[in-house]
């Protein structure tokens, strides 16, 4: 009996790592996809892709996250204001279940928070930029508290410096101390397990050459 038991522990063991390798390898072949093209097709099909992840592995925080922060960037893409509010009305309740499934909030949460809330400002910036604006300092301050090393909170606050207007404190010269302390701390980060973010060290690459250059705007 004592053998059958541990029989029957060692093949559930086997085909939950199995599972779980199967999870991790769709999910990071998915997301890569989608964060390596500037195709908008492809982007929605691989969105879509990470719904579908989200729903076939509903426990996994990270199927959540991932499908949050596509919809966050397809928003950014999206020319429609209502649509772009559609996107983020999704990315927002992933949030929320990435949260619920870790138990907690973590920088990485809140980050993803304050990347959400900076996009729905952008959807009407001039009646947007109050209330949307302090939901993303305080959200970024928050996983700041957290984890200062985290690139992903100087990169957004480099885009939002960036794209705010000169005359009242943003465009790229401004922009250039986050996007390279960012880049900096980039170059430390692991970037070999799915399940721990590493986004955005591409994107900030662009935006500090950019930054280097001279500010025009």
């Amino acid at each position: 009996m004592k053998k059958l038991i541990l029989l029957v522990a060692a093949v559930a063991f086997t085909w939950l790592n199995a599972f779980a390798q199967d999870f991790k390898a769709m999910l990071e072949k998915t997301w890569v996809s989608f964060d390596t093209t500037s195709d908008a097709t492809t982007r929605t099909e691989m969105s879509n892709k990470l719904g579908l992840i989200a729903k076939k592995w509903p426990d996994e925080w990270a199927a959540h996250y991932y499908n949050a922060l596509a919809k966050t960037i397809l928003s950014y893409n999206e020319s429609d204001e209502a649509r772009r509010d559609v996107f983020l009305d999704e990315a927002e309740k992933e949030q929320e279940e990435t949260t619920a499934l870790l138990k907690k909030e973590n920088d990485e949460t809140y980050v993803l928070a304050a990347m959400i809330a900076n996009a729905r400002l952008a959807v009407k910036p001039q009646q947007r930029w109050q209330k949307f604006g302090k939901v993303f300092e305080e959200n970024l301050t928050k996983a700041k508290e957290l984890n200062a090393d985290n690139p992903r909170i100087y990169y957004l606050q480099g885009v939002s410096k960036r794209f705010t207007p000169k005359m009242f404190g943003g465009g790229k010269k401004a922009a250039l101390p986050y996007f390279e302390k960012a880049d900096s701390l980039f170059a430390k980060e692991n970037s070999d397990d799915i399940l721990r973010p590493h986004w955005g060290k591409r994107t900030n690459e662009g935006f500090y050459k950019e930054a280097m250059g001279e500010d025009s705007e």
